[in-house]
């Protein structure tokens, strides 16, 4: 768990950075930004969930939590990338990507299932 924990910081940090190395005013650069922020709203929550996982020694959130680290990566490439994007929404900004949307859903799947664990 420990190494998952690490590889989940470390794509914030990547994450953080990407916004920087793609060119600026690209809706690219601007997914990439939204990407992390989204990364930031659940990532309080995984390291919670993950680090009480060591603490209670919940060894079933293990394969759980390398599931979530794995399906964040996909969000970012695809969010990124814009595969499956549409054509923005009027006067919302918001660019539907289905594909997106369901891996965002399974990874708070994933999370909801590391909670029922520790209970």
């Amino acid at each position: 768990m420990i190494n998952i924990i690490a590889c989940t910081a470390l794509l914030y940090l990547l994450q953080l950075l990407l916004p920087i190395f793609l060119k600026a005013g690209s809706g690219q650069a601007e997914r990439a930004s939204k990407a992390v922020n989204n990364l930031g709203e659940s990532l309080p929550v995984f390291f919670t969930l993950a680090v009480l996982s060591v603490v209670l020694g919940v060894d079933e959130n293990i394969s759980i939590a390398l599931s979530w680290l794995i399906a964040r990566l996909l969000f970012v490439v695809i969010y990124i990338s814009g595969i499956g994007r549409q054509e923005k929404q009027v006067d919302s900004g918001y660019e539907p990507q289905i594909i997106r949307s369901l891996i965002w859903f399974v990874s708070i799947g994933l999370l909801i299932w590391m909670t029922i664990n520790l209970i």
